[in-house]
């Protein structure tokens, strides 16, 4: 350590740099989870079509109590996720930030998708539109997450 010079410290410190960045990229919530919230949101749907009211607003407590839960174990860095497992300094906070946002995308489109089919004289819209964002949430969910996380430099 004696000998080092100061581009060669240069060098060290950018390749760390470079290296800490490449992890924060792998960071995400595994598929497992996204195919879990996709289940919970079909349920949600049947229930809502199909349940009382205060089935209704007992599932939707009951979901969005475990999805918090889940989530922030998950999303803390120090659980494995994926290929590797990181601190949440690493891991970085806006993650959970974008996850909130998803969801609230995802309820958004659910309602207007409801609204649009139920427009168009669809039979169970809500449900329908459950099976929708369900799908999406399950086939796109990481790689909605990664390319936002991407975007806002999470």
């Amino acid at each position: 350590m004696d000998n080092i010079t100061p581009d060669q410290a240069r060098a060290a410190l950018d390749a760390a740099d470079r290296a800490r960045e490449q992890v924060a990229e792998e960071v995400g919530l595994p598929r497992g989870y996204w195919w879990a919230m996709a289940a919970g949101w079909l349920a949600l749907g049947a229930i809502g079509q199909f349940g009382p009211w205060w089935l209704v607003v007992a599932a939707t407590i009951a979901f969005g109590a475990g999805h918090a839960a889940l989530a922030a174990r998950l999303l803390d860095g120090r659980r494995r996720t994926g290929r590797l497992q990181v601190s949440v300094a690493v891991a970085g906070r806006r993650a959970a930030l974008i996850v909130i946002g998803i969801l609230i995308a995802l309820v958004a489109l659910t309602v207007a998708a409801a609204l649009a089919l139920d427009a168009d004289g669809a039979v169970h819209a809500g449900l329908w539109a459950a099976v929708l964002v369900a799908a999406i949430t399950g086939f796109g969910g990481p790689e909605i997450l990664r390319t936002l996380r991407r975007r806002v430099r999470a």
